[in-house]
């Protein structure tokens, strides 16, 4: 490699580097050290109890987008259907759609006065401005995280296993939990992962579908911007050193899930 090659991939690599370290290092080390030094430091008796409800509801929205996420990824790959390049263009419509936009239409959907309100209402179910809304506007904002990840990794193994194996006897369902699912399994704790960062972060949607009630329908975000707004920085130092730690430890997880992938593939 020539020098000057070489002292520009150098370049490149420090540039990088910087970019992260402002992107990232410095909010993160600006959010410890103002806890460490200035929160004395100590937890707000808020924290747990907020990262309990909001840790109930994240596991239900992952739960459910693994399920259907997968679902639908093998149902673009595997089969070919009128409409099917429709369904797919509709996976990505979270990505365009701004999150707050997302909130204000499940109001008017199953708000007390929307479109589906008076039914709830008469089942005794409460969506919106509660826990369930929250869990439907999450699930929503971060569905195509696993739906993308399966539905390549599933183009990329075929169907030849799985055709042997229905050749051999085997059902469908028993096929696909012992055949398709273990070769997709990267791919799916992968998005799971995705899936798990984004709903974290979430803030627009889940703001307005649940009203921001205090430690009723509050997540670690609304949590946070609540106490900046109240002036209680030992209460928002604490969530966000909360936070910190879970992105670090999901970044984490994600580089460990992307070796073993690539080990996987090479084998």
């Amino acid at each position: 490699m020539k020098r000057a090659d070489r002292a520009f991939e150098l370049f490149l690599y420090g540039a990088s580097a910087l970019l992260m370290l402002a992107l990232t290092g410095v909010i993160l080390y600006a959010v410890v050290m103002r806890y460490f030094f200035n929160a004395a430091p100590s937890w707000s008796e808020e924290v747990p109890r907020v990262i309990f409800l909001w840790v109930t509801y994240l596991a239900i929205a992952v739960a459910v987008n693994t399920v259907m996420g997968t679902i639908v990824a093998w149902v673009l790959t595997r089969d070919r259907f009128r409409g099917r390049n429709l369904l797919n263009a509709v996976v990505d419509v979270p990505f365009a759609i701004s999150p707050i936009i997302v909130g204000f239409a499940l109001i008017l959907l199953l708000g007390p006065r929307g479109l589906f309100g008076p039914l709830a209402a008469r089942l005794g179910v409460q969506i919106v401005f509660a826990w369930p809304g929250m869990a439907l506007a999450t699930t929503f904002v971060s569905i195509p995280f696993v739906i993308r990840e399966v539905g390549l990794v599933l183009a990329e193994t075929g169907r030849d296993q799985e055709q042997a194996a229905l050749t051999l006897g085997a059902s469908p369902l028993y096929a696909f939990f012992r055949v398709t699912l273990p070769s997709i399994r990267w791919g799916l704790l992968y998005g799971v992962l995705l899936t798990t960062a984004r709903a974290l972060g979430e803030f627009g949607a889940v703001l307005v579908v649940s009203g921001g009630v205090a430690e009723l329908t509050e997540t670690g975000t609304l949590f946070v911007f609540r106490a900046l707004d109240d002036r209680r920085d030992v209460a928002a130092y604490s969530m966000s050193v909360a936070l910190a730690g879970l992105s670090i430890a999901l970044i984490a997880l994600l580089q460990v899930l992307r070796r073993r992938r690539e080990a996987a593939e090479r084998a």
